[in-house]
């Protein structure tokens, strides 16, 4: 496991603060009881290893022609605060500009992914 810093992020992460949110700040949201939607936008297959507990599965190279599947299961609801990941956190900072180029308005990536997840919040969580 790598060194982790005090916030949780590996240490030297480049981490962007308007564009992410960190596994710690995710679990607080979702202790917290706030509305919030966890987009997981890997494929089938990478969810089958392993998942966060009621995300929605929207890969990425399917995101663009399910965006009106997106909305209909916010309620259209544009402003709902959604946290998207991926196994690093490279395909859901993509994932987080489509979407708000889509008119979601409170839209992140997880920084780190799920593996980050798996070694700060859940290390019983299968990684890969």
């Amino acid at each position: 496991m790598s060194a982790l810093g005090h916030d949780g992020l590996p240490l030297g992460y480049p981490y962007r603060r308007e564009d992410e949110t960190t596994p710690r700040e995710l679990r607080a949201l979702l202790a917290s009881g706030e509305a919030v939607t966890v987009v997981d936008c890997r494929t089938q297959a990478e969810a089958d290893i392993c998942k966060l507990n009621d995300a929605q599965l929207f890969p990425l190279q399917e995101l663009e022609r399910r965006m009106d599947e997106l909305k209909a299961s916010l309620d259209d609801n544009l402003a709902t605060r959604i946290v998207v990941h991926c196994h690093h956190g490279r395909r859901s900072l993509t994932a987080t500009y489509l979407l708000r180029a889509a008119g979601f308005e409170h839209v992140t990536s997880l920084a780190g992914g799920i593996h980050l997840w798996s070694q700060d919040i859940d290390p019983t969580m299968k990684s890969y």
